[in-house]
């Protein structure tokens, strides 16, 4: 399959399961950096070929085998974000850019060979799931947004779910990197931010910011 028809089913996927955005071709364009008018246009040649299911002002749904090719690219893109970090010690949004390259260069007999050299693991270092070779993702997902978190609780961040390249440079510079712990000292309701303790620092966080980091009580 083409490049375009790849990243295309991977936006669908990451659309309606990661961020819990509107599938519609309007907004997959707008993820894609495309005209609504050419993801519509794809909308239906995929629907042509059984990857997804389209209806003209609704949201996009991927069918089975369309499912199945976004979690393959998913795969290999979460793959190299594994191997590029623990063999180069890149940024997380250097491993991003990077992955998003070399996923669709990649077969399916190398991603199992660089799964195995990681020792089959089940996060990538944003603390997102990687699938098996059966395009699966075996793992449960308890985590919640920081924003929802109770005041004087200790977590430990388990998703940084962006490719904002200031946003990872913030995030390595104040230490909030998957796996880490954090306190939640207070929640700011009426003006949406959280007040954080980590590493003996405090940090105020707005909702741009605690509505993509997610966190698993300690």
């Amino acid at each position: 399959m083409s490049v375009a028809i790849e990243n295309f089913v991977k936006a669908i996927y990451n659309n309606n399961i990661q961020d819990h955005h509107d599938t519609k071709p309007g907004n997959i364009a707008k993820k894609l950096g495309i005209s609504n008018a050419a993801a519509t246009d794809m909308a239906k040649k995929l629907a042509s070929k059984d990857l997804l299911k389209y209806e003209k002002y609704q949201a996009l749904q991927l069918t089975e085998a369309g499912t199945k090719m976004a979690l393959n690219v998913v795969r290999k893109h979460r793959l190299w974000e594994a191997f590029l970090f623990k063999l180069f010690d890149m940024s997380l949004h250097e491993i991003h850019r990077e992955a998003e390259l070399l996923e669709h260069e990649t077969s399916d007999f190398l991603a199992n060979k660089i799964s195995a050299y990681l020792g089959n693991p089940k996060f990538d270092p944003h603390g997102d799931p990687i699938p098996n070779e059966n395009g699966e993702i075996t793992t449960e997902d308890h985590s919640i947004s920081l924003s929802n978190a109770e005041e004087g609780k200790s977590y430990i961040i388990s998703r940084l779910m962006s490719d904002d390249k200031e946003f990872f440079d913030f995030c390595a510079l104040n230490g909030l990197k998957y796996g880490n712990a954090i306190v939640v000292t207070k929640q700011f309701s009426k003006n949406k931010m959280t007040q954080i303790t980590i590493n003996t620092n405090t940090i105020l966080l707005n909702e741009d910011f605690t509505n993509i980091i997610y966190v698993n009580e300690a």
